[in-house]
Order: structure tokens, then C-alpha cells, then sequence
């Protein structure tokens, strides 16, 4: 009897490789300045690729390496979700240790994400009460703690791996007829 390799191990690779370039799509916008993204159809488009096709492209590949290279050809839909999930719960993990690491070396971020996005408060709604203002800012603030910011990213992009891996898993599962 030959030995599986466990799915989510399958998507370790892809996971880290997922990982990695939402960091490095970070550190671009970092450097580029975060201020001249914010409204743009640049900070559109890297929210589509972080949140739609990043995700589904990993997860397909993911999924596909599975099925031909590791399991003889073979995937169940079971076996979609587990790689699915385990690509985006990794590249959730790498994104959110960087941001934590990058929180602390940089702590001055904070401060000027919250500046940005007074300005767009101020900008959508000029009318906006000092009070609301404050409240609003305060909140935020509050939600962009890298220790509250870590397992809300982790759990999130673990969700849209289940999600999509659901979609994927629809379109790529070839079951095993020896294990029905």
C-alpha cells in the first residue's frame, strides 16, 4: 500500500509562496507611500488580488499540484478543502507574523494609517462631529492592534479558503474509485 501525503502538507508550499508576496505587496505600498494608495484604482486592485484572485489561483494550483504530482491523479473534494484551506490559513499566518514583526519596528505606522484615514473621513463626510471623529479613530485604533489584527487575519483569510477551496474543490475533484 503506498503512503498519501496529507493534503494540508501539500499546501505548505503554496501557503508560504501566498505569504510571501502579500508581504512583499505590502512593503511596495509601504514604500511607495500608503497615503497615495488610498482611493485609488492601485489600492482596488491589490485588494482584489489579496481577496479574490491570489486566494483562488493558490488554491487552485495548490489543489492541481495535489491531484497530479502527490495523489496519483486523484483528489477528493474533501481533499480540496483541506489543501484549500490549509494554503490560505498559512499565507494568513506568514502576512500576520510580518505584520506584528512590522508593527513593532516600525510603530509609527499606526499613526499614520489612522492620520489617512481621518483625512478620508473628513473627506467623505466634511460635516463629521469632532465627537464622532474621536470615536471613530479611537475604534480603529483599537482594531488595528497587531495582536488583535493577527488571529482576525488568520481566521478571515481561513474562511475565504473555505470558500473558495468549496468553488475549486466543485471544479477539480476526481475521486479515487478504488476508495469509494
Amino acid at each position: 500500500m503506498e503512503k498519501s501525503v496529507s493534503p494540508g502538507k501539500s499546501g505548505l508550499v503554496y501557503g508560504v509562496l501566498f505569504g510571501v508576496i502579500m508581504v512583499l505587496e505590502f512593503v511596495i505600498m509601504y514604500i511607495i507611500g500608503m497615503r497615495s494608495l488610498v482611493g485609488t484604482s492601485a489600492g482596488v486592485i491589490v485588494n482584489i488580488a489579496n481577496y479574490l484572485i491570489l486566494p483562488l489561483l493558490f488554491i487552485y494550483l495548490g489543489c492541481i499540484n495535489y491531484k497530479k504530482n502527490l495523489n496519483n491523479g486523484f483528489i477528493s473534494f474533501g481533499e480540496c478543502l483541506k489543501v484549500g484551506v490549509s494554503i490560505t490559513f498559512i499565507a494568513g499566518l506568514v502576512y500576520g507574523i510580518f505584520n506584528i514583526v512590522f508593527n513593532y519596528v516600525f510603530p509609527e505606522f499606526i499613526n499614520e494609517m489612522i492620520s489617512i484615514s481621518k483625512d478620508a473621513m473628513i473627506k467623505q463626510n466634511p460635516s463629521i462631529t469632532s465627537s464622532d471623529m474621536e470615536t471613530g479613530l479611537a475604534m480603529m485604533k483599537k482594531f488595528m492592534n497587531p495582536l488583535i489584527v493577527f488571529p482576525v487575519t488568520i481566521a478571515m483569510y481561513s474562511f475565504i479558503g473555505l470558500i473558495y477551496s468549496l468553488i475549486v474543490g466543485a471544479i477539480v475533484k476526481n475521486q479515487n474509485p478504488q476508495s469509494l
